[in-house]
């Protein structure tokens, strides 16, 4: 038996795959849709109360909002290394336009500024390695609190090669305090074959995630996830996100919450966080980074 906290893939109406809003999350802060779009089609919505990262998983399109409009190049699939992507604050109408056909992230978190529409190449996007071994992952910081400014939202993409584990040891940032803010999340999923050359569709790929609380603030989800997967994490510890064997994950984060600051700051399960100190004799996983050369700085 599912959690409520896990929404599987195709439970959405087209063009959409992800439908997912504060209210239908059961929260306050965090959105996200995903768009798929035939060769010349275009897609037109409105933020409303949220800011927007809008993100190719694939393909390349056009966005325009309020009179600009900026070309996102894209990539073939998450597994191409960063992409660009564009921001629409909230209030804004937009429209996604694509000649090539693709699928496209919209990313959202309720915002009380409405800042300008910008456009951030692929060449600017901060590319990170952490972890070593088999915890080895690589994160895309396109829209951290550190790299990009916004009102609320915080995003960023993962990769963990197959057999690895991330988002380990787990962590939480559910609380106002100094080691945390507090942060609902959406965890999205894709996953490609381990091959040199991998198919990206890889509909057979999978892996796990879990999310735990504590006694005051309990909550309890062990998913097997497989592309287009979403998993919430409105409170507790998450993690670990663990790739089969053979299979590549790939997973969007989604961030806002009700806090003063705009930061991700969290606290590791007091039980694990020592396995992080076994980490600096450790060589990172020699598959990573993934991706094209010409996208990473």
């Amino acid at each position: 038996m599912h959690s409520k906290h896990y929404i599987p893939a195709g439970s959405a109406h087209p063009p959409y795959s992800v439908a997912l809003t504060p209210e239908s999350a059961g929260w306050d802060h965090c959105s996200l849709h995903v768009i798929e779009l035939a060769p010349g089609q275009s897609h037109r919505t409105h933020s409303g109360l949220d800011e927007l990262v809008i993100v190719p998983l694939s393909g390349s399109a056009t966005v325009a909002s309020g009179g600009e409009s900026c070309e996102l190049s894209g990539r073939d699939s998450v597994f191409d290394g960063p992409t660009d992507f564009a921001y629409v604050g909230r209030d804004s109408s937009l429209t996604v336009t694509t000649a090539t056909g693709g699928r496209f992230a919209l990313g959202g978190a309720r915002a009380e500024r409405k800042l300008p529409f910008r456009y951030v190449p692929a060449a600017d996007i901060a590319l990170e390695l952490r972890g070593a071994g088999n915890c080895s992952r690589q994160v895309h910081n396109f829209a951290t609190a550190d790299t990009f400014e916004a009102d609320s939202i915080i995003a960023c993409e993962v990769i963990t090669p197959g057999g690895n584990w991330s988002s380990y040891p787990a962590h939480k940032h559910d609380e106002l305090s100094e080691t945390e803010t507090p942060l609902e999340e959406i965890y999205y999923f894709e996953f490609a074959c381990g091959a040199d050359d991998p198919d990206t569709q890889a509909p057979a790929g999978f892996g796990y995630h879990r999310v735990y609380g504590t006694t005051e603030r309990p909550i309890d989800v062990l998913e097997e996830v497989r592309g287009g997967d979403v998993v919430l994490v409105p409170h507790g510890y998450h993690g670990p996100s663990i790739a089969a064997p053979g299979y590549h994950m790939y997973y969007l984060n989604i961030m806002a919450g009700p806090g003063p600051e705009r930061a991700w700051r969290i606290c590791d399960d007091p039980a694990h966080t020592w396995v992080r100190g076994t980490w600096a004799e450790m060589p990172i996983d020699p598959r990573l980074p993934m991706g094209t050369k010409e996208t990473r700085r």
